[in-house]
This record gives C-alpha cells, structure tokens and sequence, in this order.
C-alpha cells in the first residue's frame, strides 16, 4: 500500500497533479484545497488513497493527513464515491466540511453536486462523531483573491476542472463566464469554488 509520494510536480490542475518520483510519473486525482496548497511549489508530498477496482486503479493525493482521513470517512458511508468525496473537499476546505458535520447542516452539504438529501443525512448521522477525532478547528474561508491570473487562462482551467468533475459542458461555460464577467480578477480556485455552489 503507498502512505505517500514524495516528488517533483511535474503537471499540476485543479484536479489532478503529476507527481515524479525516481523516474515514475504518478497522477493523483485531488481536491481544489490540495491544489492551492500545491500552487508555486516545484516538489510536494502527498498522502495517497488507493482505489482499486477490476476495472480501475486511481490514486487520490492530499495535501494533508487530515484530509486524507475525511476523506476516508466520507467514502465508508453508503452511497458516496470517490469522486463525491473530493467534490465536498473541493467545495470547502476540511475544516469548513467537519463543521458542517458536526454542525448538522444538512442544507449546506446538499448544495454538493451529487449529493442528495438523504445521503447529507447519512453523512452527518454516521460522521458527526467520528469526525471529531481529527482534531479539526473550524477556520474561516481563506482569502482567495490574493492571486489574480489572465482571464482567458483561469476559464480555460475552471471548464476543464469542472468538466473532470462530472459536470455537463454547457452549463459549465456559462456558469464560469458569469463569474468572470462579475470578478474578472478572481483565481481558478475562487471561480471553481463558486461554481460548485452554483452548478
């Protein structure tokens, strides 16, 4: 079982990152946070999930131990995958999303795509105390707008990130046009964030 690559990034999106180590280039299925926690870094660590199936073998990396941990969390409940999984730890960081848990907030977990009511009540009924045991302080939402890329480039990643993630391409265009057209200033991650609220 891999714990964790350690290596140069070679690719890095707002999904997946590329991560060399003696030789072998591993891709890595990973969060918008791991992303923005990955930005201007030329080597990282990530702590690695195995998912292994007959027909499939994805690798999904965190930029944390913490979020890996969530992460497992989130896939042992019935109905949610690993792609559902990242989607909630893309829409908010793992602070923000053991909060919710806890919390109770079946409302903001539903504005997930993927995610219906009654797997937000499955989430929270069978998470809320285990999620406790991570040690996770709630934080405020980081400042996202610190970093101002062209708008041309930030669109072009926001529609290929949000596609990778299992959303219809025409809603997808329109959806992070709007959110440019209002900020056109704001980073990739700001603009995916949004969008994953609003799709």
């Amino acid at each position: 079982m891999i714990t964790y690559i350690r290596g140069i990034i070679d690719e890095l999106t707002p999904t997946q990152a590329i991560l060399e180590a003696h030789g072998v280039g591993y891709l890595l299925n990973i969060s918008l946070n791991t992303y923005t926690a990955l930005q201007g870094k030329s080597e990282a660590r990530l702590f690695v999930y195995e998912s292994i199936r007959e027909d499939a073998w994805t690798l999904f990396g965190f930029a944390t131990k913490q979020e890996r941990e969530l992460f497992l969390l989130l896939i042992s409940v019935s109905g949610v995958g690993g792609n559902t999984a990242r989607t909630m730890l893309s829409s908010f960081s793992a602070p923000e999303l053991a909060s919710l848990i806890m919390d109770g907030n079946e409302r903001m977990l539903k504005t997930v795509k993927g995610l219906g009511a009654k797997t937000a009540q499955r989430i929270i009924v069978e998470l809320r105390d285990k999620v406790v045991s991570l040690g996770l302080e709630p934080s405020q939402p980081r400042d996202l707008t610190a970093s101002q890329p062209q708008n041309s480039e930030v669109y072009n990643e926001a529609f290929e990130a949000l596609k990778m993630l299992g959303f219809p391409p025409a809603p997808v265009a329109k959806t992070v046009k709007a959110i440019l057209k209002d900020e056109p200033t704001a980073p990739v991650e700001k603009v995916i964030k949004m969008a994953l609220k609003m799709l």
